[in-house]
């Protein structure tokens, strides 16, 4: 007889783990509004929520015999353009004499006009390539949290109905995807 398995969407995955993210970056903040708690305390109570909410997300999955579904959205590879020139450098600009006739004047006032221009087209390129820049970033930790977690799901159908080996796995994932995190911060603290 085959065992059924019940699938998620990593997308679903993905926006849970934004919300467990954003609680526990609450729950620190509000909870230490009225206490002076170092940064790398607060960072442990973050990584100590997040890592309690990895922790029984992965045993209830591995205990229900929960698969990860396949749905990342493709993310293609962005061109670019070199904007500023092609040797790479920014071109001189014209030297103005300091002549005070009416022509320098207008050249003045038109130089000031069309590099006001440049600069908010520059600032909307630069806004432009930050968000791009955030949505990469997300989409690549989109991509390593999902592949981490079909890794883990993948020993769902050995530790379906069996509470000890699924939490047993889930512990040894929860510490090995989050461990790291917690050791960079006790040697920031001892280096310090």
């Amino acid at each position: 007889m085959k065992i059924k398995k019940t699938y998620l969407s990593g997308k679903s995955v993905f926006f849970i783990s934004l919300i467990v993210v954003i609680i526990a970056a609450l729950t620190v903040y509000l909870t230490g509004i009225n206490y002076n708690r170092s940064i790398t305390s607060n960072l442990y109570i973050s990584l100590s929520i997040i890592a309690t909410a990895l922790f029984s997300f992965m045993t209830y999955g591995l205990f229900t015999g929960i698969g990860l579904k396949d749905d990342l959205p493709n993310f293609k590879i962005l061109e670019t353009g070199n904007l500023i020139g092609k040797s790479g450098t920014i071109p001189d600009l014209p030297d103005i004499d300091g002549d005070d006739d009416i022509g320098a004047i207008v050249l003045s006032i038109v130089l000031w006009i069309v590099l006001t221009i440049l600069f908010i087209i520059l600032l909307l390129l630069l806004e432009a390539v930050f968000w791009i820049s955030i949505s990469i970033i997300v989409g690549m930790m989109y991509w390593i949290f999902f592949r981490a977690l079909k890794l883990v799901f993948s020993k769902s159908l050995d530790t379906k109905g069996e509470i000890g080996i699924s939490a047993f796995y889930a512990l040894g994932y929860t510490t090995l995807y989050t461990g790291w995190i917690f050791g960079i911060v006790y040697l920031t603290q001892i280096l310090k």
